[in-house]
């Protein structure tokens, strides 16, 4: 399935959680956090959005909406949300 979001809105696939800590213990999935992490899908038509598809973003914890795009969770959320690119 393909999704376009429209305006100021941005696809994202979050970064997978860590499951294990730097000592290395084993972090349970009911315990994990969600990320604040992904990297761009898809981004809407408005001349404002900064970030381009691929681009691996910070963003704020509770944003967006949850959906699953070809079985896959991702967020929709507006491009306000988007509080940093990452460049590695």
């Amino acid at each position: 399935m393909k999704l376009k979001p429209l305006g100021d809105r941005v696809l994202v696939k979050r970064a997978e959680s860590e499951t294990k800590t730097k000592s290395g213990i084993f972090i349970p999935d009911t315990a994990q956090e969600k990320t604040t992490q992904g990297f761009v899908v898809a981004v809407g038509d408005d001349e404002a959005i900064k970030v381009k598809p691929k681009d691996k973003i910070l963003f704020d914890k509770y944003a967006g909406t949850e959906i699953k795009v070809d079985g896959e969770d991702h967020v929709i959320m507006r491009n306000d949300d988007i509080q940093a690119v990452i460049e590695e």
